[in-house]
């Protein structure tokens, strides 16, 4: 596997339908996440071992941002084409990826913060593998 670089993202469309949320990329696909993100103050945690992606939308959250933590199996081309990004951590790095909205690593999982004060949209992390899916909003506590 080569190595993977960190993509900057690009502003995506952003629906919110029943049973879900939808993201449609700049190669005109789209991707569903099921279910009704979970609230959670503050921040979260997400379960060991997850594909983890970040969305942060705008105030009107008909548009946002879609970053893939840790990803290293997705090409850098592709994320470009279709406008998401990618940010590696290394075992002991947080990073802002967007202001007011940090993300670090502990252990297998990641850890997503967001500061409501610094934020004028909604945050939602998608935590997923090939047994579960998990949607979560981060809310003001």
């Amino acid at each position: 596997m080569s190595a993977r670089n960190n993509v900057a993202p690009s502003t995506l469309p952003v629906e919110f339908v029943d049973g879900g949320v939808v993201v449609r990329y700049l190669d005109g696909r789209e991707t569903f996440y099921h279910g009704v993100p979970e609230p959670v103050e503050g921040g979260l945690t997400t379960p060991p071992g997850k594909h983890v992606h970040v969305l942060v939308t705008d105030a009107d959250g008909v548009e946002g941002v879609m970053t893939y933590v840790n990803d290293r199996d997705t090409h850098d081309d592709i994320l470009e084409t279709t406008g998401v990004g990618r940010l590696i951590l290394e075992a002991t790095d947080e990073e802002t990826l967007f202001p007011g909205v940090t993300v670090r690593t502990e252990g297998y999982s990641v850890r997503v913060e967001a500061d409501h004060d610094l934020l004028e949209g909604r945050v939602f992390v998608f935590a997923e593998d090939e047994l579960s899916e998990h949607s979560y909003e981060l809310v003001e506590g």
